[in-house]
């Protein structure tokens, strides 16, 4: 493997496999080779819980086997390059080109560099085009993909929904195409025309798009008869039948969600107008009790670890969520394991849960208010009572918590500058209350970003505020804000704007994250790392506009990603649209 180079790295841990509960299939058994990427750092990769589930899942389909990638940091990829060696798979140590499949899990807009970083390392050639039957096909899924246009010249196929879903299909229909294939019996186009027949499978060079002098897009049509004009989401219909992973790998060093995770509901019953998970994950879904504390306890034996976590966008939305915890904590509390949720709501402290949460919780408690004032709320469509806000603080503090998180946002719609006042008033507030239960005040660290007007969001239509509006609002907020019991953090504003452009934009921006990568930008979703420079250069050398992206969009306007059924009725985002803009 790279024995040899493992000195010279930084946490050489991450290259070596070997996980306790890692698949040890044959490779050389196998009649498909599916490659299983994650374009970041290892341990951000294996704190992605899409990832552990594909994993098992395919490992548990006989005749497949499925091996890791992930970015290698940069001293790594450099000692990979200056060696003239390829990336290898953490199971086997086989090359990328040895694969029949190449899934990307695509989580962050901009980490799209490093996927071409490692299609690099791995000798395949970037563009789609180039790429004949004796290389893998690329398969891109996950959370980006709700507009997977960016990427189009790069990638073969896009799974759209819930890849557990399709992924059994995909892998059915390749190996049963795949001898004709390889022998040339039929071209990478036919193969890929039998794969579109899947639903949830796009394949983007089925498609051709035009583009009116303005820059909007004219048309889009498939080139035959065969490819479909609409693709409709792939739905995990019953949670309970689903996979899931109940023998959880452990990784060799700390990542940055050591811990078990169990699933416990998709979708949300929420219906914030910002949020692009909801329909992402729509409908709204649950495991069933049972299924959970069985999951639980699995994994728990399976791996020791100290911690289970329950996951899902709004946990405590959970229909039996009390029921759930008191069941956990008795069943692991000989054994001091910890049953941790990753928010909750104002309510939840002012309820029978609040107890129970006071049990299980370590530090701060996190809320998520979004907006300072009633009005600004109800243009998010975000279901956020004050009072009983104030309830729950004044439980938090009687239990005897002292720190507590608070995320807003900023650029909403309407906002006035009075808003930003509004913000650092709600987060002294807060920390006054404290002075209720002692002398002391509480601290609140406030999280602060720019809204994103996301693809599939009753917001798709709306302006993004651009870099230099929401670096002053931030500088403002700085200013407004002279106490020392509330911290204020922000996102940086260029990232933000970048992050905007490659999920609201279309083909034309294949091209710039292609000279991003060839101009040696990696890991840009890291703070360390990004490099606004190159991506102004990049858009400037294709003769792209960043407003163009950020602009307010026409109701009547083809966007990029309008071929796209999610399962929630464009009626439903154009009426919450018209909504907030009348309450703005």
């Amino acid at each position: 493997m790279y024995e040899d180079l493992l000195l010279g790295v930084s946490k050489p841990a991450r290259y070596i496999g070997k996980e306790w509960n890692v698949s040890g299939k044959s490779f050389a058994a196998a009649q498909v080779r599916f490659a299983l990427c994650f374009p970041d750092l290892y341990e951000v990769g294996m704190s992605n819980v899409g990832v552990r589930i594909l994993y098992g899942l395919l490992n548990s389909i006989e005749g497949v086997v499925c091996e890791r990638f992930f970015s290698p940091e940069l001293d790594m990829e450099s000692a990979l390059q200056n060696s003239g060696r390829p990336i290898l798979s953490l199971e086997s140590a086989a090359g990328l080109r040895d694969f029949d499949l190449v899934g990307f899990s695509l989580g962050y807009e901009l980490n799209y560099p490093n996927v071409l970083s490692l299609l690099s390392l791995g000798g395949v050639p970037l563009l789609a085009s180039e790429r004949d039957a004796s290389y893998p096909l690329i398969i891109g899924g996950g959370p980006c993909v709700l507009n997977p246009e960016p990427l189009h010249e790069f990638f073969d196929i896009f799974v759209i929904g819930e890849g557990e879903e399709v992924i059994g299909e995909l892998t059915t229909a390749y190996r049963a195409a795949k001898a004709e294939f390889k022998s040339g019996a039929i071209s990478k186009q036919e193969l890929l025309l039998k794969l579109a027949q899947i639903e949830g499978v796009y394949v983007p060079s089925l498609y051709e798009i035009t583009y009116r002098d303005d820059g909007t897009i004219a048309s889009r049509r498939p080139i035959c008869a065969q490819a479909p004009e609409v693709i409709r989401k792939r739905v995990v219909k019953d949670l309970d039948a689903a996979y899931y992973p109940s023998r959880w790998m452990v990784p060799y060093i700390q990542v940055v969600h050591d811990r078990v995770c169990i699933e416990i509901m998709r979708g949300c019953p929420n219906r914030c107008r910002f949020c692009q998970a909801r329909q992402q994950y729509y409908p709204f879904r649950q495991r069933s009790l049972e299924k959970i504390q069985s999951l639980a306890q699995a994994a728990y034996r399976a791996t020791g670890y100290e911690e289970i976590s329950l996951g899902g966008l709004s946990v405590t939305d959970y229909p039996r969520i009390t029921e759930l915890l008191k069941s956990l904590i008795a069943f692991f509390s000989a054994d001091k394991i910890a049953v941790s949720l990753p928010s909750i709501k104002p309510r939840d402290m002012v309820s029978d849960l609040s107890g129970i949460i006071a049990s299980i919780k370590k530090t701060a408690l996190t809320f998520a208010p979004e907006a300072a004032s009633e009005k600004m709320r109800q243009v998010l469509g975000k279901d956020f009572d004050i009072e009983e806000f104030k309830r729950a603080l004044a439980r938090s503090f009687e239990l005897g918590y002292q720190h507590i998180k608070l995320y807003f946002l900023i650029g909403i719609p309407g906002e006035q500058s009075g808003h930003l006042q509004e913000i650092v008033d709600f987060c002294r507030q807060a920390a006054d209350m404290r002075r209720d239960y002692d002398s002391r005040r509480g601290q609140v660290n406030a999280s602060i970003n720019a809204l994103i007007p996301k693809p599939h969001t009753p917001f798709q239509w709306c302006s993004m505020e651009g870099e230099a509006s929401i670096y002053q609002k931030q500088q403002v907020l700085k200013t407004l804000n002279r106490s020392r019991n509330v911290r204020l953090a922000f996102h940086d504003s260029r990232m933000s704007v970048m992050e905007a452009i490659l999920s609201r934009g279309d083909r034309r921006l294949s091209q710039v994250i292609w000279r991003v990568f060839s101009q040696g930008g990696r890991f840009q979703a890291s703070g360390d790392h990004f490099n606004s420079q190159l991506w102004q250069q990049a858009l400037a050398a294709e003769h792209l506009d960043s407003g163009f992206y950020l602009r307010q969009r026409q109701i009547d306007e083809i966007l990029p990603w309008d071929f796209l059924d999610l399962g929630v009725p464009r009626s439903w985002l154009e009426s919450e649209y018209n909504k907030a803009i009348a309450l703005s």
